[in-house]
This record gives structure tokens, sequence and C-alpha cells, in this order.
């Protein structure tokens, strides 16, 4: 038996790492990947002698899948919980709270955006139930078209758009309803009357296990794991150019023949490898944007007058070039402990002016100036890394999960081939695992039915 996976991500890796589970040693497991190292938008870099993630830094805690992939590794003594301080917007030329008791930073009350919002938004907020909701069952626009009308654009603009940018580098306007925010695209199938009673039913339940998890060393740590428990050979600086069927199965270029392949790819990627043997496939997945963005971690002295919250996220409007900052030394008590402070600055939303065109220098000029403004804090850098992610997030627009559904159908009579990746379910590493799961457990459906 000789399966392929293309694409080294933590996508790939997992579906590896569950082919590796169920088929044992006997397999001839070979991972393909274009970079000169494994992980995608995972890497663990250093910072001040010590271990730093330049991409993802955290998980949502509250979805099983990577907690306990880390218990299976062997590696749950890694598992860490932020300290539990909230972050800032900063919007208006100051910073405020993060709202409280919102739904991706939609509001279920005025009172959750007071003082971050005028009067007559507040007032907007409040009537908003009075007004009647044009609402269909399966119905799709973007977050800001179905916000911008109920609650107003100082909603979008300072509220969700920076809460959106964090997670797709994308805007509110970017971005659909349901595929972004399933339980509320649920409450309004199911007949909520307004925008407010969608959000009340839409909120998650109260619960103490902590909103986020991340890896004490870096996800370096999971990757390295699951490259072993996989037991994969894995090329690096490997493109595959050529994707098509054989009698017994696949030939995938430069690999060779095998008897099943796993495309754990971008978007783009794998429309280029499907074009030839699904062309229905290929035209959905070209429809799919990405997003590029760059994370500048920096580290300060030790006694750097930062404030005690966990990050500052930007309203849009705003004259910085900066998109957020994570305050990492206050965020995680892992990382408190070192002898510097740490900060990353985000950078890159769709639709902007990319920062991957900015040198080093710029970028690192512009985070520390902007991180003076949104701190009045004296910043002088000891050390800074820069770390572009060119087309690292796809956008999930009005009609995604559409989309996604007709591409299952358009690959569905591909015999031994199966999909994974940020496009299909979720931009977060929990559901990037999940997809790999499934892409291993549709590859072994489908070699025990020959």
């Amino acid at each position: 038996m000789r399966i392929a996976v293309v694409g080294g991500g933590i996508s790939g890796l997992v579906a590896a790492y569950r082919l590796r589970q169920a088929l044992g040693s006997a397999a001839d497991l070979v991972l393909i990947e274009r970079r000169a190292r494994i992980g995608g938008i995972l890497r663990t870099g250093e910072l001040a002698g010590d271990p730093v993630d330049l991409g993802a830094e955290a998980f949502v805690g509250r979805r099983p899948e990577i907690p306990s992939l880390m218990r299976e590794l062997g590696i749950e003594d890694q598992l860490v919980y932020p300290a539990g301080r909230r972050p800032l917007i900063w919007s208006g030329g100051t910073s405020h709270p993060l709202p409280e008791g919102t739904l991706m930073g939609i509001p279920a009350s005025p009172e959750a955006v007071t003082g971050l919002v005028d009067a007559d938004t507040l007032t907007r907020i409040a009537t908003e139930p009075q007004r009647p909701l044009h609402w269909s069952p399966g119905d799709d626009i973007s977050v800001a078209a179905l916000v911008g009308d109920r609650f107003g654009e100082q909603v979008v603009h300072r509220s969700v758009d920076p809460l959106l940018g964090g997670v797709y580098a994308g805007l509110a306007n970017t971005i659909g309803v349901r595929a972004a925010l399933p339980t509320l695209a649920a409450a309004l199938d199911g007949g909520a009357p307004s925008l407010t009673a969608a959000i009340a039913t839409a909120l998650p339940a109260p619960s103490t296990t902590p909103v986020f998890g991340g890896i004490r060393d870096g996800y370096g740590v999971l990757l390295e794991a699951l490259r072993t428990a996989a037991d994969v050979k894995i090329e690096t600086e490997t493109t595959a150019t050529e994707l098509r069927r054989t009698p017994t199965g696949w030939h995938l270029n430069p690999v060779g023949p095998v008897d099943a392949v796993i495309l754990a790819t971008p978007a783009p990627v794998t429309a280029s490898l499907l074009a030839e043997i699904a062309p229905a496939a290929t035209e959905l997945l070209t429809g799919i944007e990405l997003a590029s963005s760059a994370v500048v971690a920096m580290a300060l002295p030790a006694d750097t007058d930062l404030p005690e919250n966990s990050g500052i996220l930007v309203a849009t409007g705003e004259p910085l070039r900066a998109k957020a900052f994570t305050l990492s030394s206050r965020k995680w008590p892992h990382l408190a402990s070192r002898d510097v402070a740490l900060v990353r600055a985000s950078f890159g939303r769709y639709g902007a002016a990319t920062p991957l065109t900015w040198s080093d220098e710029e970028l690192i000029a512009a985070a520390r100036e902007d991180l003076v403004t949104v701190t009045s804090a004296t910043i002088h850098p000891l050390q800074a890394v820069v770390q572009r992610w060119p087309g690292g997030l796809p956008q999930y627009a009005p009609g995604h999960t559409t989309r996604i559904a007709d591409l299952r159908s358009a690959t569905a009579d591909l015999p031994a081939l199966a999909l994974a990746g940020s496009y299909l379910d979720g931009v977060g590493v929990p559901a990037c695992a999940a997809t790999g799961t499934a892409a291993a457990a549709r590859i072994l459906d489908d070699l025990s039915h020959r």
C-alpha cells in the first residue's frame, strides 16, 4: 500500500498520522512539501534565545482536536492556557475594553458596546428588535451587510472588524455569516425575529473551559511529534506538478504511482492538480480568495510599561499600519517568566495594501511606532523577527459553505482521493486537524472497498 500526502501543514501531517495509526508499519507513506520545511503557516522560531511562534500561537480550547491529539502523542504536558486577561480595542485614537457578551464582536445588547460607539448607534441597537428582519432559511450575506444594516457601521468597524481581522485577515465585508458564524446562521434560519434575538440564541453557554489553548514551547513541538508518530517519508522542496488516474490508483508527479492521494494543499494548488480530472472542482476552488499577512515578533526589555491586557486590536479606519498586537508576556503565564517582554504585531487584511512588499526594516519600524501609539510606552526592541505569510488565509466569502458542499460533490466520484486544508471547514488549527482526520478516514474507507 503506497499513499501520497501533498502538503506538509498541520492538515497533511495529521492525515499521515491517522493513516499510519490505521495501516501500521506495512504502509508506504510519502509526504511532499514545496517549502523547505514542514508546518505550513505554523512555524516556531527563536527570539531572545527561546522558542516563539511566528504563525498561529493559540487554538480554540473549547474544541477537542488539539488537546486530544497532544494526549495521543504524549505531549500533553506542553498544553498551556492564557492568564485570562482581556484585549483592548484601539478606536478613535484611544483604547477601549473589548466588549463582553458579543458573538465575534456582534453585541447582544447596547450595553456591550457602550463607550465604544456613539449614542445614535446605541439607540439603533436598542431599537433593532422593533424593525422587521428579512431572512429566509439558507440565506447568506456578508457579516458587514447584516450587522451594518441592523446595528450600524460603527459596530462593524469598531467591534466586528478587529475580531474577524484576527481570524481571517479579512474584514466583515469579505466574510459570510454562514461560514464564519454558523450558530448565528442557525438562529436566523430558525426564525429569530431580530438580530438581537439571534445573537442571544447563538451565544455560547457560560463555561469554565478556557477559550484558547497553546503549546508551551511552540507548535514546532506538535509538528515534530506528528512527524515522528506518522513515520512518513518527507520530501521538502518538492512540488506536485501532475495528478492523473491509472487503472490501479493514481500517478502523482514526482512521486510516481500510488494507491491513494490526499491533497492537503491551499485552494489554488489543489485547483491546479485537479484541473484535468475534475474541472468543476477546479472552478469552485479558484473562486476562493486568499489574504496575505505578516507577523513581527519583538523582544523588549522586561520592564517595558505595557498594558495589563492580552493584546490590542485595531479598529478599521485608524491611521495605523498594524491591525493587532498580542502582548504575549501578558497573555501567557509561561512567557511572563522569561527575562524579556514579548510582543507580536500583525499586519495585513484582505484587499488592503499588502505588507509583503515592505522590507523587514519597514515592518519592524511600523510595528514599533504603532506600538508606541497604542501604549504610550517607550519601545526599544532588543530583537525583532519578521515572518511573512503570502496567501496564508482563505476568505470565507458569502456562499462559502455552498461552494464547499459543491466541491465535495464534484470530487465524490474520485476514488482514493481526499481533500484537506484550511479552505474547507475553518481556518483554525483544530479545524485543519479535523480535515486531516476526515481525509484519512475517506481514504481508508475507499481502500477497504477495493
